[in-house]
C-alpha cells in the first residue's frame, strides 16, 4: 500500500491550499483517513481525521478553517486549508487505515509528507 501527497507548497498569510492524498495497493477497505503535521522542532500533531462514514474530528487550532474530505471510491483524502497563518507552516502527512488480503485487521499507512509553508 502506497499513499501519494500532492497539493503542498509556499503560499502567503491568509490564502489557500488543498491536500490531496491517495492510497493504492492491494486495499480490501480504508478505515479512518487523516492528517498530520509536523513543525520544526515540534512534535508530530494530529490536524484532522475522518471516518469511511464521514465523521471528522480537527485539532482546535484549525477548527473552523480546515476541512477534511475524502472520495472513499477514490481512496482519496483531501484537506482543503483556507486563511493559512505562519503558525500552519509544516510537513504535513497523510495516514490510512488500510484493511488489506486477507483483510483480518488494520494497519495504519503514512504517506512522506508533503511541505507546507505560509509566509507573513
Amino acid at each position: 500500500v502506497q499513499l501519494e501527497e500532492s497539493g503542498g507548497g509556499l503560499v502567503q498569510a491568509g490564502g489557500s491550499l488543498r491536500l490531496s492524498c491517495a492510497a493504492s495497493g492491494s486495499i480490501v477497505s480504508i478505515g479512518v483517513m487523516g492528517w498530520y503535521r509536523q513543525a520544526p522542532g515540534k512534535q508530530r500533531e494530529s490536524v484532522a481525521t475522518i471516518t469511511s462514514g464521514g465523521r471528522s474530528n480537527y485539532v482546535d487550532s484549525v477548527k473552523g478553517t480546515f476541512t477534511i474530505s475524502r472520495d472513499n471510491a477514490k481512496n482519496t483524502v483531501y484537506l482543503q486549508m483556507n486563511s493559512l497563518k505562519p503558525e500552519d507552516t509544516a510537513v504535513y502527512y497523510c495516514l490510512a487505515d488500510v484493511r488489506t488480503p486477507p483483510g483480518s485487521w488494520e494497519v495504519r499507512y503514512w504517506g512522506r509528507g508533503t511541505q507546507v509553508t505560509v509566509s507573513s
